[in-house]
């Protein structure tokens, strides 16, 4: 392959494999995506590979996350390259793997290793753009519920390499060769349809179904600017679930065991803003059931921060349980490097005190209900909804607010994580949102109902209840370590071995 090509087929790659998500969102794009991508690699030269890798992933990148710019450009900038430089280290080990006859197994499971690295570090991570979550309305989709969602990354790779492997053959007129790796990639794109997804609840650790309601509120604008007036953002919560109580005393809507509310829907401490307590304890006793908010509160160990909290407020007893956000936003929540950054970045002054993070799992028993709590981004760390599962959920609820990037592709993928995360575990998934897109989405990924982006309203239905576990939640581990580390140990293994068999050969004295 001469040199233009290389890096036309990173280019392209980068373009095709951002198609698969939204706003585009055709996930069967993903597979010709990354086959350009290992095209562009193959047999390349490590400095070369890096390069080849970054500017595909720069790509992708820029053009996936271009939601951030709502944020600043360099914000955008920043982030995209700092996850195409994982791609580009990625690429290095990648076209190692190549130089070995068993490089289509070796390929996925350095794919997978790169994006279980890329969702942990630096600050935490970020997984965004992690190919499973393109996947969820593709047949692929479903390996999730048996590989976990980076084996089902993994499966998407191993079937472009197929691919990859059956054109190369096809070039060198390796006619046999060609058809077999034809056919083993069309096999391992369409085995998974054949994988029956739950679409039901279980009483496996209680009731198999329970009634729901959540409320999309709605905030006075939008943008960095959507949170300016917080009363106005609680207040529209409370109006809109005393409709909701309207609602049920007249037999429009059934009635819930439990509310909704999104993230940031009291960004008033209701611990230390009477007011705003009694306007949520106004909505509970309306409703008659608990409701789960979404608020800002002080932090009780230091007053320097702020937690980002899911509290359960009981008509009589007021707020009960609590969860707080584990995994806050690094220069979202809170700010590393304050005293170096902040002088130097004004949108800094925004974020006047950091969300420290919480230190156990957002499990909530509500009556009948083991529900596993999650908050805005959260949904897209395996480290987050792992031990949700199994610690015992049997739904996820997912707080959430979008509001700032009301209007770009941020909401749209964060509600295909949302439902990938459904397919994945099993679980149903309900989603309140202030702005939307607030859903429900039953345990095979399908959406039940949901409330658009800019509506505002309340809705109640029935949910599946589940606990019996996925196979995939059992080995999802395993499969990065086994699969993703092992892969990348062998390449490195490999390549030693080759490097130290030339440098022998180089040295070999011939009588």
């Amino acid at each position: 392959m001469t040199k233009f090509w290389r890096w036309a087929c990173a280019i392209c790659g980068g373009v095709v494999l951002w198609l698969a998500f939204p706003p585009v969102n055709i996930g069967w794009f993903a597979i010709f995506g990354v086959a350009l991508i290992i095209a562009s690699l193959f047999l390349a030269r490590p400095r070369q590979a890096f390069g080849l890798g970054f500017l595909a992933s720069s790509i992708f990148f820029l053009l996936l996350l271009h939601w951030l710019t709502i944020v600043g450009i360099d914000a955008w900038i920043l982030l995209s390259l700092v996850c195409a430089a994982w791609f580009g280290l990625m690429g290095v080990v990648i076209c190692l793997a190549t130089r070995n006859r068993w490089w289509p197994l070796l390929v996925p499971g350095v794919w997978i290793a790169q994006e279980w690295i890329r969702g942990s570090w630096p600050f935490g991570g970020f997984p965004w753009g992690t190919l499973a979550f393109s996947q969820v309305e593709t047949p692929m989709g479903k390996m999730a519920t048996v590989l976990g969602l980076l084996g089902d990354s993994g499966w998407v790779v191993l079937s472009a390499s197929l691919l990859v492997l059956a054109v190369q053959h096809v070039m060198i007129k390796k006619r046999q060769s060609a058809v077999i790796a034809g056919a083993g990639a069309c096999l391992l794109i369409m085995l998974p349809g054949v994988i029956a997804l739950p679409h039901h609840g279980d009483n496996h650790g209680g009731v198999a179904s329970t009634r729901i309601g959540v409320v999309q509120g709605g905030t006075p604008s939008l943008g960095m600017n959507a949170f300016d007036v917080r009363r106005a953002v609680l207040d529209n919560h409370v109006r809109e679930t005393m409709q909701l109580a309207r609602d049920v005393d007249h037999n429009v809507s059934q009635a819930p065991a439990f509310v909704l509310w999104p993230e940031n829907s009291s960004d008033l401490d209701p611990y230390l803003d009477q007011a705003a307590s009694a306007a949520i304890g106004v909505a509970a006793r309306s409703i008659n059931v608990p409701i789960l908010i979404g608020a800002v509160v002080s932090n009780p160990q230091d007053s320097n921060t702020v937690l980002n909290a899911g509290i359960l407020w009981d008509p009589t007893t007021g707020a009960g349980q609590q969860y707080n956000k584990t995994h806050p936003v690094p220069f979202g929540e809170y700010i590393p490097f304050r005293e170096i950054l902040a002088p130097l970045i004004d949108r800094f002054d925004r974020i006047g005190r950091d969300f420290a993070a919480g230190t156990s799992t957002g499990i909530f028993q509500i009556g009948d209900v083991d529900a596993g709590n999650v908050i805005c981004f959260e949904i897209a760390y395996n480290s987050v909804i792992s031990p949700l599962i199994s610690q015992g959920a049997r739904v996820l609820t997912v707080q959430t607010n979008n509001a700032t990037y009301a209007g770009t592709a941020q909401p749209d993928q964060q509600f295909m994580i949302e439902r990938m995360r459904a397919l994945e575990t099993g679980r149903s998934v309900v989603v309140a949102a202030t702005t939307g897109i607030s859903a429900f989405i039953n345990p095979d990924g399908s959406v039940l109902s949901q409330i658009n982006e800019g509506e505002t309203g309340s809705m109640v239905r029935s949910v599946a209840l589940r606990g019996q576990r996925n196979l995939g939640s059992h080995v999802g581990s395993l499969v990065v370590f086994l699969w993703g580390l092992g892969s990348v140990g062998v390449v490195f293994v490999l390549s030693a071995r080759a490097v130290r068999d030339r440098r022998r050969g180089q040295h070999k004295v011939v009588k």
